[in-house]
């Protein structure tokens, strides 16, 4: 198991950033370390945001990508929609092409198709 703060796990944070840093004009982007892993944040900056989120955790080699539609309750606190989540992405490149397919709304089409029977993938 790998320590939050060990150089390998920097790099490979630093080098995931570095490749999503092209989005920084429609996204907020943060990480954070936890007990049992690592993420990254990326909320929209737009009318209708959505937050996406990369997570690892220390004791496997793999990722997890989750989409959330954000909206706010009646007393103006955020609440979190969970609209599409892809687990055991296997390294960082197959990673960084699924978040772009995210990004670009694929997450939105799946939820849409769910919501209206599959009509968007016939």
């Amino acid at each position: 198991m790998e320590y939050k703060f060990s150089p390998k796990i920097k790099n490979e944070i630093d080098g995931i950033l570095k490749e999503i840093s092209f989005w920084n004009e429609f996204f907020s982007i943060n990480f954070d370390f936890y007990f049992d892993g690592w993420a990254i944040f990326l909320k929209e900056k737009s009318l209708y945001p959505r937050s996406i989120v990369i997570f690892k955790s220390y004791t496997t080699n793999s990722y997890s990508i989750k989409s959330f539609e954000v909206h706010l309750n009646y007393s103006k606190k955020e609440e979190f929609n969970e609209i599409f989540s892809v687990e055991n992405i296997r390294n960082q490149s197959l990673l960084l092409k699924e978040l772009k397919e995210i990004i670009y709304g694929k997450d939105i089409l799946n939820n849409a198709s769910k919501i209206y029977k599959n009509r968007f993938l016939k």
